[in-house]
């Protein structure tokens, strides 16, 4: 009867405790990362007797999780990928949306610039259609100021998102390493805390939302977590922690440093995963380089437009003033250079731009090593060449491999220490920076400074094409160009050599128009269009068409163009730089001319339309994964309702019985104490 006894008690123990197991389940059933728990229980020890062993009843063994690590670690991998994505999306949607859009992308604010300086060509010398193109490259100039300050703000949100997911790191990191302490504590009896373990996986699997993690257990029953490229975040019960500061070469790009003890790691770039590998991935593949795009548009439309009005004449008849500002302001050029922070040297740098059109969408980093400069481009990280020696008369020069010359100098206005570092922006700011300057619609050079006219006692039917002044870099001289051409030079053709001649001090060339070079055979030829080009004694180059069929001693003269008023041919052709390979013009590379404005701008629009389309794929397809992860981890580890209640009524009915073996073994004790009275 003690034996029946012992069973039946043994019996409403197990019991009891599997509804309590069960009932903790439904409890947790909210509970997040909590995971499904059941009560494993075995026979007693039997005894022997005399016709074998008899059964001693039942007894727990262990408590349990469904778990499953394969199931885990899926689950953590995926919601660090899923949380990159998510974050990555978030910001590109926003960029696409912004360039674009019909009112708030470049293009519109472009077109109605070039519209309105093909409506004042028409009429030149109407004040109010002038007035509008100066309206329109103020609107053009504030489009590139705003647009420019929307890519700030994300630059802006993405350094304050990176401090304050790091710090969520850094919390979670502090209650995993706290949890690896009690795990170890409460498993040294060599059972598992079940609870314990399911709040560090859920407190790890938060960590992958914010970064991408490994998780390495250990022989105690601690889990070792490490980020980046193996840097410990969590060992054992201890945790070192990540600070995200302003960067050391530019401070408005923060970076990521590890901190352990005394020392930092900075591994911004070997971070990956989670919403933090997400900020940063959408920072360097998409950011960087587009606000690098714009600057590098708006350079070029400045230089381009400021470059042509030099090459014209105004209403009053003096050389065109500039429409847009000086890019190559001190004050602008010292912007584009960003010291480091260690450095020792007094050199305080300014980058100036020689050459928009070869301007790259990159930064680049160069260094000093004591004897030598040092280059790298960022985009690809190809060396770079580095010509000159840094001052204001002989300043540096970088270029790629090729020979290519990357359109910026570089004067360092002091003296480098060695290992000191500088990080080049040639185009990062050119968006925020181009400003409309000119606010007197006369001055818009509009006409074009020389003209030329046959003679009108001319025999035959030659006939000359009005000449096109070739820009050599430099800003049309007034004076110099009006002293080569008084008097006017005369061109008379000579029907014994079959060609025309120049006055003395000039030189006529017959060249061939595709490529300039001179033509053959060189003598006019009668009943086509020559191209000639005109060299005038101050050096200027004139390039003009002569056709028809000229008569010995017919006379054409090139003058000073003092009457432009109605001129529109420097007008057109600044509406004709709309059509205009400008940008990424590159001498070296054969059957390569470079881009328009808007064909640079719509790659730019093109890109990151692609990396939006692509980055919309990944977010279905991580948050398929997700889904997937965590339905699998959940078919197993997580708490059925149904089930649990199923349990609910099972175990109460095995403890219902259990209670009945103790109610029989106490009558038959009653019946046997009752037998000796």
């Amino acid at each position: 009867m003690a034996d029946l006894l012992n069973i039946g008690l043994s019996g409403l123990s197990v019991s009891k405790t599997q509804l309590s197991v069960t009932g903790h389940n439904i409890t947790n059933v909210n509970t997040p990362g909590y995971t499904r728990q059941d009560a494993a229980q075995a026979t007693r020890v039997p005894q022997f007797s005399g016709a074998g062993y008899i059964g001693s009843g039942t007894t727990l063994t262990e408590i349990r999780r469904s778990y499953s690590e394969f199931l885990t670690t899926q689950l953590r991998s995926s919601t660090a990928l899923s949380s990159d994505v998510a974050a990555y999306k978030s910001q590109i949607d926003q960029l696409d949306s912004l360039l674009a859009g019909a009112t708030t992308g470049i293009t519109p604010a472009m077109q109605k610039f070039f519209s309105a300086l093909q409506t004042a060509a028409e009429d030149p010398a109407n004040i109010p259609a002038r007035q509008l193109v100066l309206s329109e490259a103020e609107g053009l100039a504030r489009r590139f100021n705003t647009v420019y300050d929307r890519l700030n703000e994300q630059n802006s949100f993405s350094n304050k998102q990176m401090s304050v997911v790091g710090e969520q790191v850094n919390r979670l990191a502090g209650s995993i390493a706290s949890l690896n302490n009690a795990i170890a504590i409460a498993g040294s009896n060599g059972k598992e805390p079940n609870d314990l373990l399911d709040a560090r996986d859920e407190a790890i699997r938060q960590l992958s939302t914010y970064i991408g993690v490994t998780v390495t257990p250990q022989d105690d029953g601690s889990q070792n977590v490490f980020i980046g490229s193996g840097q410990p975040l969590v060992v054992g019960g201890s945790a070192n922690r990540l600070e995200v500061v302003p960067g050391e070469g530019d401070p408005n790009r923060f970076e990521v440093q590890f901190v352990s003890g005394g020392s930092r790691q900075t591994i911004t770039s070997q971070i990956s995963g989670g919403e933090l590998g997400g900020i940063i991935r959408y920072r360097g593949e998409v950011l960087d380089s587009t606000m690098n795009s714009l600057g590098r548009l708006a350079l070029a439309v400045s230089d381009q437009v400021n470059s042509q009005l030099g090459q014209g004449l105004d209403l009053k008849g003096q050389v065109g003033t500039a429409l847009f500002g000086d890019y190559n302001d001190a004050g602008l050029a010292q912007l584009r250079v960003q010291s480091f922070a260690g450095n020792t040297g007094t050199a305080v740098p300014q980058l100036n731009i020689s050459d928009t059109s070869k301007l790259t969408a990159s930064d680049y980093r160069l260094e000093y090593d004591g004897s030598q400069y040092i280059a790298r481009r960022l985009s690809d990280n190809a060396t770079m060449q580095v010509s000159g020696t840094g001052t204001a008369a002989d300043p540096l020069r970088l270029s790629d491999g090729s020979g290519l010359d990357q359109g910026f100098e570089l004067v360092l206005n002091g003296a480098p220490a060695s290992g000191d570092k500088f990080l080049l922006q040639p185009t990062r700011r050119g968006a925020s920076t181009i400003s409309a300057v000119l606010d007197q619609p006369d001055q818009l050079a509009f006409a074009a400074p020389v003209r030329s006219e046959a003679n009108l006692q001319n025999r035959g039917t030659g006939s000359i094409g009005q000449p096109d002044l070739q820009a050599n870099g430099s800003a049309l001289s007034l004076t110099a160009l009006k002293g080569a051409l008084n008097p006017p030079v005369v061109l008379t053709y000579d029907a014994a050599a079959g060609d025309f001649t120049a006055p003395a001090g000039t030189t006529l060339t017959r060249i061939n128009p595709a490529d300039g070079l001179p033509a053959t055979p060189t003598a006019f030829q009668a009943g086509q269009e020559n191209t000639y080009e005109l060299q005038l004694a101050d050096g200027s180059v004139l390039r003009m068409t002569l056709s028809g069929r000229p008569q010995n001693g017919d006379t054409f003269s090139v003058a000073f163009n003092d009457k432009g008023v109605s001129d529109n041919r420097n007008a057109l052709k600044l509406a004709d730089l709309q059509s205009k390979a400008t940008i990424g013009v590159d001498p070296n590379a054969p059957g390569t001319t470079g881009v328009t404005f808007s064909d640079g701008y719509g790659d730019l629009v093109e890109r990151v339309g692609t990396l939006t389309a692509q980055a919309r794929q990944d977010s279905d397809a991580t948050t398929a994964i997700l889904k997937q992860a965590t339905d699998n981890r959940d078919s197993l580890s997580g708490v059925n309702l149904d089930e649990e209640a199923a349990n609910l009524i099972k175990f109460e009915q095995y403890y219902n019985a259990s209670a009945q073996i103790v109610q029989v073994a106490r009558s038959l004790f009653d019946t046997l104490i009752n037998t000796f009275r």
